[in-house]
This record gives structure tokens, sequence and C-alpha cells, in this order.
């Protein structure tokens, strides 16, 4: 496919404007990660459920014996593993949207609520993870999240995903993103 427009990458912080031009590859190297992000998190959810052949998922174990008590979390989280109805509800929820995440990055639909979901998820299991050392700053949840988000910028639902063609439903004659514009926050 041709196309005679340049893409500009562009963005303005105080006085500080970036600028680039994206490679050719890189609407590809998109669709690659949310893909790879997407089957990442739908197995890790699948895998929280028996049926699938894991252990039943079960968060107290690590609210209780996982999270450091250097944490700035370990407080809250000691204190959600005490309470049997919230760890009734995290046990549903974090599995369930793991999955709903990772079928969402997967086919491309509403992208921007699920990587936003993605990097909640990330960055609370990484503030339950973090030992107050600098050396250890940089795991691989803290990467996963910041990856989440890139995701969400670059609209990665809108390249080879569902998004691109719900975006464009007309309702009366109107783009739908159009006639609800709070939808733009959640699709591409």
């Amino acid at each position: 496919m041709s196309t005679t427009t340049q893409n500009r990458l562009e963005g303005q912080y105080g006085k500080i404007a970036l600028t680039g031009r994206p490679h050719p590859l890189s609407a590809l190297t998109v669709v690659a990660l949310r893909l790879v992000m997407g089957g990442m998190i739908l197995f890790a959810g699948l895998g929280k459920y028996a049926y699938f052949g894991g252990e039943s998922f079960d968060a107290s174990g690590f609210l209780v014996h996982g999270v450091d008590p250097a944490s700035p979390v370990s407080g809250l989280y000691a204190a959600m593993a005490e309470s049997a109805m919230l760890l009734d509800v995290i046990n549903v929820i974090i599995p369930l949207t793991q999955v709903l995440i990772g079928i969402a990055l997967i086919t491309g639909a509403f992208v921007r609520l699920a990587a936003f979901g993605g990097a909640l998820q990330m960055i609370a299991f990484y503030l339950g993870g973090w030992e107050g050392a600098w050396l250890a700053t940089f795991d691989s949840t803290l990467i996963y999240a910041v990856v989440f988000v890139a995701l969400g910028a670059f609209a990665a639902g809108r390249i080879a995903g569902v998004d691109a063609y719900i975006e464009n439903v007309r309702i009366g004659g109107e783009r739908l993103v159009e006639r609800y514009p709070p939808l733009r926050y959640l699709l591409g």
C-alpha cells in the first residue's frame, strides 16, 4: 500500500518538543507487540483457572506472603487479604480481567481500555513486589506496564484491529466516535 503523506511522531512537554518519523516496520511492530502482550496476559489469566490445567487462583498467597514489607502497599495488601469477601472478589476479578484484556488486545477491540487495565494490574503487581532496592526498580512487571501504556498511546487497535472498524460504524450518518467522543478514550 502506498501513501503520499508522511507519518510523524510529535509531542510537546513544557518547552521540550519531541519529533520523529516512524520506520516503515513500525505498524507491523505495534501489531506484533499487541499480539504478544495479548497472548501473554490471556494465557496468564487462563492458567489461573483449574479448567485449563492450572490450579484455582488464590490471591491470598501473594497478598500475605508475596508482598515485601518494604513495599509501599504492603499494609494495604495485607488488609485486603484479611477480608474474605474482598479476597473472593479479587480471585474472580484478576483472572477474568486478564482473559478479557488478552482477548481485547489480540482482536484489537477496545485496546485503550484493555491497555489501561493491563497497565493498572502490572503496576499493582509491581508495587507489591517492590523491595525498595534501586537495582530492582526496573523489573518485568514495570516493563509490561510501560508496554501496555505504549499500546494505548499508539492506538494499536486501529492497526489491523477491530477498533478501526468500530470507530467507523455510522449511526444516523455520523461516525460512532463523532457521535460519542468519549469512546475515543476506549478505542484505538
